[in-house]
């Protein structure tokens, strides 16, 4: 049997009836069948009854196995709501390994810290992971992932409700926790990472030639300002125009490949430029030997590349999707495109339909060249794979 999904919105801001809505349509999705797996997205104005409105959802569907996070806003069955509203995501899963947890960062000593509460990864082949942005360090986990689970995708968002340190709202089996971070490891089910950061790459490919850190000193063997320099003069006069607003440097993960498409660069801010020692600083640590491109993004630029990562994604899949679940950045949404529903739409067009729901975030998570990383103004989704 294949995965069975099914989502539920509820679009007023109505407490506790709000959950109730958004699970009772997630449970009459399922017709009658007990989840694998739930997962509760509840937007600011509703988390005021959260323990309330986690025994009702747990009450409407069955779920014993359940995560979630409070967020800004949230999305499904093609709509967006950017503040407020409840999404519920229940799934079937026959056959699968379903382990949720509730990890947290203990302090060792003074200048380290251990991650406390994390399942064994052996036998997961992928990871849904919600954290606090105050309390949990998801970038030192990711990092520590990546040398025990090499190429375990970790698919995710920071929570996005805002209140400041101490007060997140994170949901672990029917619980509230207000630190660390939720999640679930999967094994024995078919699940697809698809990334778009929402930029497209401008003008030619260049390898760094000197760095350190996140410095680079020279790009080509030319100092590295100089070589920008020249990049930017090659642009025609549209491409400098994006560049003018705001330009960003693609760096590329995994050198294994013949040539490098949208998808293979890792898309960060460069965050200073020195102009007496000739040298850039990203947002990113880069090594002699990267290849890196200019890149540009705004609302064409990201639609495009939603539209090509989804595309690609379905091309790679043995079967049509049966569902996912959809991480999308905050400052996407209204923000971003001139239409509303962008990323919920082109979601539901791409999969035909598949029940999809998921939160704005406060940063993304996920693979890009076969490393886990946080994001910004990106949309990242879990595709679980159907019949």
């Amino acid at each position: 049997m294949s995965a069975r999904i099914a989502t539920g919105l509820a679009v007023d801001d109505a407490g506790v009836d709000a959950f109730a809505e958004a699970a009772g349509r997630a449970a009459l999705g399922l017709g009658g069948t007990r989840p694998d797996l739930t997962v509760v997205f509840a937007g600011a104005p509703n988390l005021t009854h959260v323990e309330e409105g986690l025994e009702i959802v747990s009450e409407r569907t069955g779920a014993t196995s359940l995560i979630g996070c409070g967020a800004q806003g949230v999305l499904g069955a093609g709509r967006e709501l950017e503040s407020g509203g409840v999404a519920v995501w229940s799934a079937s899963l026959p056959g699968a390994r379903v382990e949720t947890f509730h990890a947290d960062a203990v302090s060792v000593d003074e200048s380290q810290l251990a991650m406390a509460g994390l399942p064994d990864f052996d036998d997961s082949d992928a990871v849904v992971l919600l954290a606090d942005p105050y309390s949990f360090p998801v970038e030192p986990l990711l990092s520590e992932l990546a040398d025990e689970r090499p190429g375990l995708p970790v698919i995710g968002g920071l929570s996005s409700a805002g209140g400041g340190p101490g007060l997140g709202v994170l949901m672990h089996d029917g619980e509230l926790v207000q630190r660390g971070a939720v999640g679930v490891a999967l094994g024995g089910v078919d699940v697809r990472p698809c990334v778009s950061q929402g930029a497209r790459p401008i003008g030619p490919e260049m390898v760094v030639t000197e760095a350190e850190d996140n410095v680079i000193a020279e790009l080509a063997s030319k100092p590295a300002l100089e070589r920008l320099k020249d990049a930017i003069a090659e642009l025609d006069l549209d491409e400098r125009a994006l560049a003018a607003r705001g330009l960003l440097l693609g760096v590329v993960i995994d050198e294994n490949q013949p040539d490098y498409g949208r998808g293979d660069f890792l898309i960060r801010g460069l965050l200073d430029v020195d102009e007496e020692a000739g040298t850039l600083t990203v947002g990113e640590r880069v090594r002699v030997g990267q290849t890196v491109r200019l890149q540009v993004r705004d609302g064409d630029s990201a639609d495009e590349d939603l539209r090509e990562a989804l595309e690609r994604q379905l091309g790679e899949m043995p079967t049509r999707p049966a569902g996912a679940l959809v991480f999308t950045c905050n400052g996407r949404g209204r923000n971003m495109f001139s239409t509303p529903d962008h990323d919920a739409l082109a979601i539901d067009d791409a999969f035909g339909g598949a029940p999809a729901a998921g939160f704005f975030c406060a940063g993304e998570i996920g693979p890009v060249g076969g490393r886990n990383f946080v994001h910004g103004f990106t949309a990242t989704v879990a595709v679980f794979a159907g019949e």
